[in-house]
């Protein structure tokens, strides 16, 4: 099987010959083609080359555009101080107030400089390797954006307080990414990648009214131009995983303190799920034997429709030989599943 057909074969619950595998690589990529990660995210070739670089060195079935949370935000406008081995500080955010809802415009990623790169990174990607692998291209999720454009604590209050403003907000955040979803898949993404990390901070009744209706919109249109979609909220999204699924995304990615039998339970066997050891105590503090044994536990876990990745990024100064440990492709590693 080349990887493309692995992972929807996957997605799918159809047998594979081997576990697919598709671990989110950024900064540990940029060190590993020796570059900072603020070199990763603000220069497309150095994107590019250090994915391709990873894709082929681990046999890993995707290859991603993801980066940064920035790249719609500074479109809108923000600006921001971008250190050597962090993701960028904003100077300051968009939205202060209701009135400030009239300066979000959707965007043209051809004219916004990190939102054209990003498309023409994953154009790069698909033509070096879209014919055997999927190439993953991302965009921010309407509360994640929210909270870029407005800072977290604010945005969290106003979910109780002014939801208005989120939702005014919200339909121009979700216009723009499908814009953006859309040039990506134009350029060659078969996925894209959704981020709404900050929607692990709600329960269920705030996610359900607020935060899904924009989700499934956005999930329904990238599925409207011909790509998947993989929904990635970071943290304990437990309370809230049986209403991602409701997304209608392809993909579930859980992080590593979601308990997964019960994640599996909760949204049955139809969905793929995606994840999810812990990527710090197990991946970056383990050892090639304890990173083989958690990886085999999340397989056996997930059932038929699982794909095998740490629960979020994989971290810097993660020895390599605790990479290969959980990668079927690297070499060696299949007779540890």
């Amino acid at each position: 099987m080349t990887s493309k057909e692995r992972l929807y074969a996957a997605i799918a619950g159809r047998p594979c010959d081997r576990p697919a595998v598709t671990p989110i690589f950024m900064s540990w990529a940029a060190h590993y083609i020796d570059r900072t990660y603020r070199e990763y995210y603000l220069d497309g070739e150095v994107l590019v080359a250090a994915q391709l670089a990873v894709t082929r060195a681990f046999g890993i079935d995707q290859a991603s555009a993801i980066s940064d949370p920035w790249r719609e935000a500074s479109g809108f406008g923000m600006a921001f101080d971008y250190p050597e081995e962090g993701v960028g500080l904003p100077r300051g955010y968009l939205i202060d107030s209701d009135a400030d809802i009239r300066k979000l415009r959707p965007i043209d990623p051809a004219r916004s400089g990190r939102m054209r790169q990003r498309v023409e990174s994953v154009g790069q990607l698909a033509e070096a390797v879209g014919r055997t692998h999927s190439v993953l291209g991302w965009v921010e999720g309407p509360l994640a954006e929210f909270a870029d454009l407005r800072g977290v604590e604010r945005a969290m209050l106003d979910l109780i307080d002014d939801p208005g403003l989120y939702l005014a907000a919200g339909e121009v955040v979700v216009e723009n990414a499908i814009g953006f979803a859309r040039a990506q898949i134009a350029a060659g993404a078969d996925m894209i990648g959704i981020g709404d990390a900050a929607a692990s901070l709600v329960g269920p009744s705030l996610y359900r009214d607020l935060v899904l209706p924009l989700e499934t919109r956005l999930v329904a249109a990238i599925h409207d131009a011909g790509a998947a979609a993989k929904l990635h909220i970071c943290g304990n999204t437990g309370p809230i995983v049986g209403l991602m699924a409701r997304t209608g995304a392809d993909v579930i990615d859980l992080d590593w303190m979601v308990p997964l039998a019960k994640a599996r339970e909760t949204v049955g066997p139809d969905v793929a799920l995606c994840g999810n050891f812990d990527p710090v105590g197990v991946l970056l503090n383990g050892t090639p034997e304890t990173v083989a044994a958690a990886a085999r536990e999340c397989l056996r876990l997930g059932g038929s429709r699982f794909i095998l990745m740490p629960g979020c990024e994989v971290p810097p100064g993660t020895p390599e030989a605790n990479i290969r440990a959980f990668c079927p492709g690297a070499g060696g590693a299949p007779s540890r599943f």
